[in-house]
Parts: C-alpha cells; structure tokens; sequence
C-alpha cells in the first residue's frame, strides 16, 4: 500500500529525501533503479530497508552515502548534500562484506580512516581501544583478519565504521553471509551498541525477523524501479532479547512487513 512518506525536514531529521529517483544508462538500455522515494530518518532512529533482491535497498542506501548519484530529486544528509556530508566525516558505512585489508591488524585496519583524517597517534591509539571495546573485540588488536571468525570481522569492519565517531552508521546486509546463530548474536551485539551509542542506523536486510528485530522503523520497498510501499513503525521496546522474535506483536509486525512486500510485488 502507498503512503503519503515525505514531510519537511525537521530539526531531528537528519537524512531526508525528495522525489528520488535513479536512472541507470546501460548498453542495454535505462534501468530505473529508484522511483520517486520520499522518505525523513530522525536523529537515533534504527530503521531498515527490506525488498526483493534488485529493488533498490542497497542504492538508496548508496546515493545516502554519496556512491552512486540521483537523477533526480534530493537527498539531504544533516542538512548537507550526500558530497558535503561524505567530506564531513558524517557518517560511517558498513559493507556486505568485512573488507579488510589482510596485511593490516585489526587494529591497524580499524586506524585506517584515522590515519587519512590526521588523528595524532595517541589519539588513533584511544579511539581503536575505545571502538574494539565497543564491539567486544579487546583483546584481539594484534591478530590479522584471517585469524578471525566472519562474524568477528565483521565487528572489526564496524569498529572500523565507528572509530572516527560519525553520528550516522550506514549498513549494508553486514551479516547477510553469516550462519543464524552467528547472526543472531551480532544483531543483540548491534542493539546494545544502538543503545550506547545513540546513532543514527540504516540498516539494509533481505530478513524480516532481522528487520523486525532490530528497527524503530521498517521500510517496505518494491521490486524494480524501487519504490516504497510502506513504512512501519515498531511497537516493540527498546531493549528486546532475542526470545521477543516468538511474541504476537513481533508476529504482527512480521506479517505486515510481509503483506507489504507481497503487496509491492502485485502492483
């Protein structure tokens, strides 16, 4: 079902987008990868972007971060444009997969975006302490990622996310690859983080208990051109252990999230 998404931008507002829409120009012709996407992310909202496979998750959450470039509409990113917000360190992206550099540590990974930005060494030295206790990896600065587990990666490419402290954490399905049980501990992990931290988190998934889960909010998208279809809005508590996935208000969410996507998929 459509809904009316797009409001004027507030002072809590801290991503807003307009009219979006995305035009890929191919060798096989134009593909419409967004298509009119109205949509305000509030300062500390968890919200997360669930669809089919190609609808256009992932994209947004690209223009968001100044990756890939709207064709038309607007996306403003605490005010600023996506290139203005991406040169003022605004937020901190997370990518399907870790994305370390092998010869680096862990910690040397997590320093890498300190180490562009000019942060003195013993500045870099607190914020990697501080970042890797965040994500509970202390104790693991010294080892190389191949020494690590995926879902301890995974954290690392996090910490790596946070440690230059942007208020807003891009996530791309960061644990898309992993096994459930890994998964689940992750996403208790991420929550607590959420709760401590006070970020913004955009969250990209293709589960709906992981979206469920997780969110203050679940955007709905369409397959291709995507196009949002719903936006809902969590009734579950803030601090949620994993056993609430068996409670009916979570089953009630679930199967809204999942009368959307099938009702995206009719139109």
């Amino acid at each position: 079902m459509a809904a009316k998404l797009h409001q004027s931008m507030d002072m809590n507002s801290v991503i807003s987008a307009s009219r979006l829409d995305l035009t890929f120009h191919t060798d096989d012709g134009p593909v419409n990868a967004l298509s009119n996407v109205d949509l305000d992310i509030s300062k500390g909202e968890f919200v997360s972007f669930i669809g089919p496979s190609g609808c256009g998750k992932t994209t947004l959450l690209r223009v968001i971060a100044d990756l890939e470039q709207p064709t038309g509409g607007e996306v403003l990113v605490n005010g600023m444009t996506p290139h203005q917000a991406r040169e003022k360190r605004a937020y901190g992206y997370v990518f399907q997969a870790a994305a370390l550099f092998p010869w680096r540590t862990i910690e040397n990974n997590v320093a890498l975006p300190l180490e562009i930005m000019g942060f003195s060494a013993a500045e870099r030295k607190e914020r990697i302490r501080r970042t890797l206790d965040l994500v509970n990896l202390s104790g693991f600065e010294k080892k190389y990622p191949w020494q690590l587990s995926g879902g301890m990666q995974q954290r690392a490419s996090i910490a790596r996310a946070l440690a230059f402290d942007a208020d807003i954490l891009l996530m791309d399905e960061p644990f898309g690859a992993l096994d459930e049980i890994v998964r689940d501990h992750l996403n208790e992990q991420l929550l607590q983080l959420w709760d401590r931290t006070g970020k913004t988190i955009c969250f990209v998934t293709h589960s709906i208990p992981e979206a469920v889960y997780l969110s203050t909010r679940i955007v709905v998208m369409s397959p291709r051109p995507g196009r949002i279809t719903d936006v809902i809005d969590s009734p579950l508590p803030r601090e949620r252990p994993l056993d609430i996935r068996e409670t009916p208000e979570f089953l009630e969410v679930a199967h809204r999230v999942r009368e959307g996507l099938r009702a995206g998929h009719g139109e």
